[in-house]
Protein backbone atom coordinates (compact mmCIF):
# COMPACT_ATOMS: atom_id res chain seq x y z
CA UNK A 1 0.00 0.00 0.00
CA UNK A 2 1.00 3.61 -0.53
CA UNK A 3 -0.59 7.01 -0.04
CA UNK A 4 -1.68 8.90 -3.15
CA UNK A 5 -3.74 11.94 -4.12
CA UNK A 6 -6.67 10.49 -6.07
CA UNK A 7 -9.55 12.01 -8.03
CA UNK A 8 -12.80 10.13 -8.58
CA UNK A 9 -14.42 12.94 -10.55
CA UNK A 10 -13.03 15.93 -12.39
CA UNK A 11 -13.46 19.46 -11.11
CA UNK A 12 -11.80 22.00 -8.83
CA UNK A 13 -9.02 21.39 -6.31
CA UNK A 14 -11.54 20.02 -3.83
CA UNK A 15 -11.94 16.79 -5.85
CA UNK A 16 -8.48 15.57 -4.81
CA UNK A 17 -8.46 13.04 -1.96
CA UNK A 18 -5.48 11.68 0.02
CA UNK A 19 -6.06 7.93 0.06
CA UNK A 20 -4.49 4.53 0.59
CA UNK A 21 -3.77 2.86 -2.75
CA UNK A 22 -2.60 -0.67 -3.43
CA UNK A 23 0.73 -0.77 -5.24
CA UNK A 24 1.49 -4.07 -7.01
CA UNK A 25 4.93 -5.35 -7.89
CA UNK A 26 6.45 -3.68 -10.98
CA UNK A 27 5.31 -5.32 -14.21
CA UNK A 28 7.48 -6.10 -17.23
CA UNK A 29 9.40 -2.97 -18.23
CA UNK A 30 8.43 -1.06 -15.07
CA UNK A 31 10.36 0.28 -12.09
CA UNK A 32 9.02 1.24 -8.68
CA UNK A 33 10.16 4.66 -7.51
CA UNK A 34 9.87 5.91 -3.94
CA UNK A 35 9.35 9.63 -4.37
CA UNK A 36 11.40 12.14 -2.45
CA UNK A 37 9.93 15.14 -4.32
CA UNK A 38 7.11 15.69 -6.80
CA UNK A 39 6.77 18.63 -9.20
CA UNK A 40 3.71 20.86 -9.59
CA UNK A 41 2.83 21.92 -13.14
CA UNK A 42 -0.09 23.69 -14.77
CA UNK A 43 -0.80 20.56 -16.81
CA UNK A 44 -1.75 18.89 -13.51
CA UNK A 45 -4.73 21.22 -13.29
CA UNK A 46 -5.79 20.18 -16.79
CA UNK A 47 -5.75 16.54 -15.70
CA UNK A 48 -7.72 17.37 -12.54
CA UNK A 49 -10.31 19.54 -14.29
CA UNK A 50 -10.93 17.12 -17.15
CA UNK A 51 -9.50 19.38 -19.87
CA UNK A 52 -7.13 16.50 -20.55
CA UNK A 53 -9.42 13.51 -19.95
CA UNK A 54 -8.20 10.25 -18.40
CA UNK A 55 -10.02 7.21 -17.04
CA UNK A 56 -11.14 7.66 -13.44
CA UNK A 57 -10.27 7.21 -10.66
CA UNK A 58 -6.74 8.42 -11.24
CA UNK A 59 -3.66 9.88 -9.60
CA UNK A 60 -2.53 13.02 -11.41
CA UNK A 61 0.97 14.43 -11.90
CA UNK A 62 3.72 13.73 -14.42
CA UNK A 63 6.97 14.84 -12.74
CA UNK A 64 8.96 13.52 -9.81
CA UNK A 65 12.25 12.35 -8.38
CA UNK A 66 13.26 9.58 -5.98
CA UNK A 67 14.94 6.23 -5.52
CA UNK A 68 14.34 3.05 -7.49
CA UNK A 69 13.03 0.45 -5.02
CA UNK A 70 12.31 -2.45 -7.38
CA UNK A 71 12.35 -3.31 -11.07
CA UNK A 72 10.24 -5.67 -13.13
CA UNK A 73 11.40 -8.12 -15.76
CA UNK A 74 13.38 -6.83 -18.77
CA UNK A 75 14.36 -3.51 -17.23
CA UNK A 76 17.78 -2.35 -18.38
CA UNK A 77 17.50 1.43 -18.08
CA UNK A 78 17.79 1.69 -14.27
CA UNK A 79 18.63 -0.51 -11.26
CA UNK A 80 17.58 -0.68 -7.62
CA UNK A 81 19.15 2.14 -5.63
CA UNK A 82 19.49 4.56 -8.55
CA UNK A 83 18.51 8.15 -7.95
CA UNK A 84 16.19 9.00 -10.82
CA UNK A 85 13.73 11.56 -12.13
CA UNK A 86 11.11 11.93 -14.83
CA UNK A 87 9.20 14.74 -16.46
CA UNK A 88 7.12 13.03 -19.10
CA UNK A 89 5.38 9.92 -17.90
CA UNK A 90 1.87 8.55 -17.49
CA UNK A 91 0.00 10.40 -14.70
CA UNK A 92 0.60 9.10 -11.20
CA UNK A 93 3.23 11.33 -9.61
CA UNK A 94 1.06 12.55 -6.70
CA UNK A 95 1.93 9.49 -4.61
CA UNK A 96 4.48 8.37 -2.07
CA UNK A 97 5.53 5.61 -4.45
CA UNK A 98 4.52 4.45 -7.91
CA UNK A 99 5.32 2.05 -10.74
CA UNK A 100 6.45 3.71 -13.93
CA UNK A 101 7.75 2.61 -17.34
CA UNK A 102 11.50 2.44 -16.80
CA UNK A 103 12.29 3.94 -20.21
CA UNK A 104 10.77 7.23 -18.96
CA UNK A 105 13.32 7.52 -16.14
CA UNK A 106 16.71 9.22 -16.29
CA UNK A 107 19.44 8.83 -13.68
CA UNK A 108 20.46 11.99 -11.85
CA UNK A 109 24.04 13.26 -11.78
CA UNK A 110 25.57 14.11 -8.41
CA UNK A 111 25.26 17.85 -8.97
CA UNK A 112 21.46 17.83 -9.30
CA UNK A 113 19.37 17.60 -6.10
CA UNK A 114 16.11 15.68 -5.87
CA UNK A 115 14.10 18.87 -5.36
CA UNK A 116 15.82 20.52 -8.31
CA UNK A 117 15.06 17.51 -10.49
CA UNK A 118 11.41 17.32 -9.42
CA UNK A 119 10.96 21.00 -10.14
CA UNK A 120 12.73 21.12 -13.49
CA UNK A 121 12.29 17.93 -15.47
CA UNK A 122 8.99 18.79 -17.16
CA UNK A 123 9.64 22.53 -17.28
CA UNK A 124 13.29 22.16 -18.24
CA UNK A 125 12.65 19.62 -20.97
CA UNK A 126 9.81 21.82 -22.22
CA UNK A 127 12.24 24.73 -22.43
CA UNK A 128 14.76 22.49 -24.19
CA UNK A 129 12.40 21.47 -26.98
CA UNK A 130 11.00 25.00 -27.38
CA UNK A 131 14.46 26.55 -27.66
CA UNK A 132 16.31 23.77 -29.44
CA UNK A 133 13.72 22.00 -31.58
CA UNK A 134 10.43 23.83 -32.14
CA UNK A 135 12.21 27.05 -33.07
CA UNK A 136 15.99 26.86 -32.64
CA UNK A 137 16.74 30.32 -31.28
CA UNK A 138 19.93 31.85 -32.64
CA UNK A 139 22.33 34.41 -31.27
CA UNK A 140 21.18 37.95 -32.06
CA UNK A 141 17.48 37.13 -32.45
CA UNK A 142 14.74 38.83 -30.42
CA UNK A 143 11.99 36.58 -29.03
CA UNK A 144 8.85 37.05 -26.93
CA UNK A 145 7.88 34.73 -24.07
CA UNK A 146 4.62 35.04 -22.16
CA UNK A 147 4.41 34.33 -18.41
CA UNK A 148 8.10 35.05 -17.96
CA UNK A 149 7.98 34.55 -14.17
CA UNK A 150 6.50 31.06 -14.40
CA UNK A 151 8.40 27.82 -14.04
CA UNK A 152 9.16 27.42 -17.76
CA UNK A 153 9.61 31.16 -18.17
CA UNK A 154 12.41 31.50 -15.64
CA UNK A 155 14.34 28.63 -17.20
CA UNK A 156 13.68 29.93 -20.71
CA UNK A 157 14.96 33.44 -19.93
CA UNK A 158 18.29 32.18 -18.63
CA UNK A 159 18.85 29.62 -21.37
CA UNK A 160 17.86 31.94 -24.23
CA UNK A 161 20.08 34.69 -22.85
CA UNK A 162 22.99 32.23 -22.73
CA UNK A 163 22.41 31.45 -26.41
CA UNK A 164 22.71 35.17 -27.12
CA UNK A 165 19.12 36.15 -27.83
CA UNK A 166 17.40 39.33 -26.76
CA UNK A 167 14.55 38.09 -24.59
CA UNK A 168 11.31 40.00 -24.02
CA UNK A 169 8.92 38.67 -21.38
CA UNK A 170 5.41 39.50 -20.20
CA UNK A 171 4.33 39.34 -16.55
CA UNK A 172 1.33 40.35 -14.45
CA UNK A 173 2.90 42.23 -11.53
CA UNK A 174 5.84 44.39 -10.50
CA UNK A 175 7.24 41.61 -8.29
CA UNK A 176 7.10 39.14 -11.18
CA UNK A 177 8.81 41.72 -13.39
CA UNK A 178 11.75 41.89 -10.98
CA UNK A 179 11.94 38.12 -10.83
CA UNK A 180 11.96 37.73 -14.61
CA UNK A 181 14.52 40.50 -15.01
CA UNK A 182 16.83 38.63 -12.65
CA UNK A 183 16.53 35.51 -14.81
CA UNK A 184 17.81 36.68 -18.16
CA UNK A 185 15.05 38.82 -19.62
CA UNK A 186 16.26 41.99 -21.32
CA UNK A 187 12.86 43.68 -21.39
CA UNK A 188 9.74 43.12 -19.28
CA UNK A 189 6.19 44.12 -20.20
CA UNK A 190 3.59 44.22 -17.42
CA UNK A 191 0.45 43.30 -19.34
CA UNK A 192 -1.80 44.52 -16.51
CA UNK A 193 -0.47 48.06 -16.91
CA UNK A 194 0.64 48.08 -20.56
CA UNK A 195 -0.60 46.87 -23.92
CA UNK A 196 1.96 44.17 -24.65
CA UNK A 197 1.56 44.49 -28.44
CA UNK A 198 2.25 48.24 -28.38
CA UNK A 199 5.22 47.79 -26.07
CA UNK A 200 6.64 44.95 -28.13
CA UNK A 201 6.48 47.05 -31.29
CA UNK A 202 8.53 49.74 -29.55
CA UNK A 203 11.21 47.19 -28.71
CA UNK A 204 11.04 45.30 -32.01
CA UNK A 205 9.38 47.56 -34.61
CA UNK A 206 9.27 44.87 -37.28
CA UNK A 207 7.95 42.23 -34.93
CA UNK A 208 9.68 39.11 -33.65
CA UNK A 209 10.35 35.84 -35.50
CA UNK A 210 8.75 33.73 -32.76
CA UNK A 211 6.34 34.08 -29.85
CA UNK A 212 6.27 31.40 -27.16
CA UNK A 213 2.81 31.41 -25.59
CA UNK A 214 1.76 29.16 -22.75
CA UNK A 215 -1.11 31.44 -21.70
CA UNK A 216 -3.58 30.62 -24.47
CA UNK A 217 -6.90 32.38 -24.96
CA UNK A 218 -6.04 35.76 -23.40
CA UNK A 219 -2.84 36.35 -25.40
CA UNK A 220 -3.58 34.54 -28.68
CA UNK A 221 -4.64 37.45 -30.89
CA UNK A 222 -2.10 39.87 -29.46
CA UNK A 223 0.67 37.34 -29.95
CA UNK A 224 -0.13 37.06 -33.66
CA UNK A 225 0.16 40.84 -33.88
CA UNK A 226 3.68 40.68 -32.42
CA UNK A 227 5.06 38.46 -35.18
CA UNK A 228 7.03 39.58 -38.19
CA UNK A 229 5.95 38.25 -41.59
CA UNK A 230 6.36 34.47 -41.76
CA UNK A 231 6.87 34.41 -38.01
CA UNK A 232 6.05 31.39 -35.86
CA UNK A 233 3.41 31.32 -33.14
CA UNK A 234 4.27 28.58 -30.62
CA UNK A 235 1.14 27.91 -28.56
CA UNK A 236 2.21 25.39 -25.93
CA UNK A 237 -0.23 25.91 -23.06
CA UNK A 238 -3.67 27.07 -21.94
CA UNK A 239 -3.18 28.85 -18.60
CA UNK A 240 -6.00 31.30 -19.38
CA UNK A 241 -8.14 28.77 -21.23
CA UNK A 242 -8.00 27.02 -24.58
CA UNK A 243 -7.55 29.07 -27.76
CA UNK A 244 -10.95 29.29 -29.50
CA UNK A 245 -11.49 28.03 -33.05
CA UNK A 246 -9.31 29.96 -35.49
CA UNK A 247 -10.03 31.27 -38.98
CA UNK A 248 -6.85 30.27 -40.80
CA UNK A 249 -7.29 33.20 -43.15
CA UNK A 250 -6.12 35.46 -40.30
CA UNK A 251 -2.66 33.96 -40.65
CA UNK A 252 -2.41 35.14 -44.24
CA UNK A 253 -3.63 38.66 -43.54
CA UNK A 254 -1.11 39.07 -40.72
CA UNK A 255 1.86 38.07 -42.87
CA UNK A 256 1.79 34.40 -43.88
CA UNK A 257 2.28 33.33 -40.28
CA UNK A 258 3.01 29.84 -39.03
CA UNK A 259 1.37 28.27 -35.97
CA UNK A 260 2.30 25.15 -34.04
CA UNK A 261 0.86 23.46 -30.94
CA UNK A 262 3.75 21.29 -29.72
CA UNK A 263 3.93 18.96 -26.73
CA UNK A 264 6.82 17.54 -24.79
CA UNK A 265 5.56 14.01 -25.34
CA UNK A 266 6.21 14.18 -29.08
CA UNK A 267 9.74 15.47 -28.61
CA UNK A 268 10.84 12.82 -26.10
CA UNK A 269 8.85 9.86 -27.42
CA UNK A 270 12.13 8.14 -28.28
CA UNK A 271 14.33 7.36 -25.30
CA UNK A 272 17.41 8.65 -27.12
CA UNK A 273 15.76 12.07 -27.43
CA UNK A 274 14.70 12.01 -23.77
CA UNK A 275 18.22 11.24 -22.63
CA UNK A 276 19.73 13.83 -24.97
CA UNK A 277 17.35 16.53 -23.74
CA UNK A 278 17.90 15.61 -20.08
CA UNK A 279 21.69 15.67 -20.53
CA UNK A 280 21.57 19.11 -22.16
CA UNK A 281 19.37 20.33 -19.30
CA UNK A 282 21.64 18.82 -16.63
CA UNK A 283 24.64 20.42 -18.35
CA UNK A 284 23.34 24.00 -18.27
CA UNK A 285 22.10 23.57 -14.69
CA UNK A 286 25.27 21.97 -13.34
CA UNK A 287 27.36 24.73 -14.95
CA UNK A 288 25.21 27.43 -13.34
CA UNK A 289 24.01 28.75 -16.69
CA UNK A 290 20.44 27.99 -15.63
CA UNK A 291 19.67 28.31 -11.93
CA UNK A 292 16.78 26.21 -10.65
CA UNK A 293 15.05 27.82 -7.70
CA UNK A 294 12.21 26.20 -5.81
CA UNK A 295 10.10 29.16 -4.72
CA UNK A 296 7.30 27.22 -3.02
CA UNK A 297 7.02 23.85 -1.27
CA UNK A 298 3.92 22.08 0.02
CA UNK A 299 3.41 18.69 1.65
CA UNK A 300 1.94 16.40 -1.00
CA UNK A 301 -1.21 15.94 1.09
CA UNK A 302 -1.83 19.71 0.70
CA UNK A 303 -1.92 19.52 -3.10
CA UNK A 304 -5.38 21.13 -3.24
CA UNK A 305 -4.06 24.36 -1.72
CA UNK A 306 -1.10 24.32 -4.08
CA UNK A 307 -3.50 24.06 -7.04
CA UNK A 308 -5.54 27.00 -5.73
CA UNK A 309 -2.42 29.12 -5.42
CA UNK A 310 -1.17 28.10 -8.86
CA UNK A 311 -4.46 28.83 -10.62
CA UNK A 312 -4.81 32.20 -8.91
CA UNK A 313 -1.27 33.05 -10.08
CA UNK A 314 0.08 33.44 -6.55
CA UNK A 315 3.10 31.24 -7.28
CA UNK A 316 6.31 32.12 -9.09
CA UNK A 317 8.89 29.86 -10.66
CA UNK A 318 8.95 26.24 -9.55
CA UNK A 319 6.85 24.55 -6.87
CA UNK A 320 7.67 21.18 -5.31
CA UNK A 321 5.69 18.78 -3.15
CA UNK A 322 7.65 17.18 -0.34
CA UNK A 323 6.94 13.49 0.25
Amino acid sequence: MTKAMRIHKTGGPEVMQWEDVELPAPAKGEARIRHTAVGLNFVDTYQRSGLYPFPLPMTIGSEGAGIVEAVGPEVNEVKVGDRVAYGNAPPGAYAEARNIPAHRLVTLPAGISDQQAASMMLKGLTTWYLLRMTYPVKKGETVLFHAAAGGVGLIFGQWAKHIGATVIGTVGSADKAKLAKAHGYDHIINYREQNFVDELKKLAPGGVPVVYDGVGKDTWEGSLNCLQPRGLMVSFGNASGAVPPVNLGILSTKGSLYVTRPTLATHVAKRDDLVRGANELFDVVSKGIVKIEVNQTYPLKDAAQAHRDLESRKTTGSTVFTV
